[in-house]
């Protein structure tokens, strides 16, 4: 039986989980610790040290943001995580482990996931949004990832909302598509701070019909349809898999397909009207992701 460490670089937890298996895999253990940012050797030593807990693995499964040259396993630019950008990340981990290291992009490794097993099996073309700290994007051509000519082909973040004001971060899909910043603003109004407020309690006063966090939820469901209905357009994919922790919420998948009917009844009648699912996986995409890119190195 095979046995493979897949770790889920985040901006805030380490995600991490062995999975176990032949022909099909499970995962039999899991955890998280607080990513390292100091800097990159403190990262690199983080990593290292959830596998001296798990040394029987015969290799290692690195799903993580930002631009990733996963032939070569380099970092070209990992977002938050700047202070390993050009370090061959799987390079150095294989250096000081002993086995085996791939290294893919969160949104892809998600998408690699729903495509291989999950709410993309039955189609072609597709497009990966995942919600958390930032918001990751992938595109799906032909059931393989399209990774573009500067492995950036499908990064949503990192584009701006509105040309007519600052153009800055504030204004880019990083900010006001993520998942935790939606979070933030529902502890705004209910008084409370930001780290005793969890997605739970939300989404608990959301299916209490609480007039608040509902009117929060359709803001921020707003602009992830206004979005969703773009990339239809510049991409024509079958289906977009919503994922992260946030899917896994029926009333967020809820609340998108109400604004996104709104968006296409307000645009011309021939366009394609984008079909929206939940991942399958949720949480668990990015690290099942991990383990298909390892498989397939």
């Amino acid at each position: 039986m095979r046995k493979i460490l897949t770790i889920d670089v985040g901006g805030t937890f380490i995600k991490y989980a062995v999975v176990t298996g032949i022909r099909s895999f499970k995962i039999n253990t899991r955890n998280k610790i607080p990513t390292p940012k100091k800097n990159h050797e403190v990262f690199l030593e983080g990593l290292a040290e959830i596998f001296k807990a798990h040394d029987d693995a015969e290799g290692i499964a690195i799903s993580m943001p930002g631009l990733i040259d996963t032939h070569k396993g380099v970092c070209i630019s990992s977002g938050a995580l700047n202070f390993s950008n050009g370090h061959c990340l799987a390079e150095e981990l294989q250096n000081i482990c002993g086995v085996p290291v791939t290294i893919e992009n969160d949104a892809n490794c998600a998408a690699l996931a729903e495509v291989r097993s999950g709410s993309l099996v039955d189609v072609k073309n597709a497009f990966v949004l995942v919600f958390g700290t930032s918001i990751g994007g992938a595109f799906i051509h032909n059931r393989e990832i399209y990774r573009g000519s500067h492995f950036c082909a499908g990064e949503i973040a990192p584009t701006f909302q509105n040309i007519g004001e600052v153009i800055d971060e504030k204004n880019s899909y990083h900010h006001a598509l993520s998942a935790v910043l939606f979070q933030e603003r529902c502890a705004k109004i209910l008084g409370m701070p930001p780290e005793e407020v969890t997605g739970e309690m939300i989404f608990d006063l959301i299916n209490e019909n609480d007039d608040d966090m509902l009117d929060e939820l359709y803001r921020y469901a707003q602009a992830i349809a206004v979005k969703i209905f773009n990339l239809q357009m510049l991409f024509d994919p079958e289906r977009f898999a919503l994922g992260g922790g946030i899917s896994s919420q029926q009333s967020f998948i809820d609340a998108v397909q109400d604004k996104l009917d709104e968006v296409c009844k307000a645009s011309l009648d021939y366009l394609p009207r984008p079909q929206i699912v939940a991942c399958k996986y949720h949480n668990d995409a990015n690290l099942l992701g991990a383990l298909y890119r390892y498989l397939k190195r």
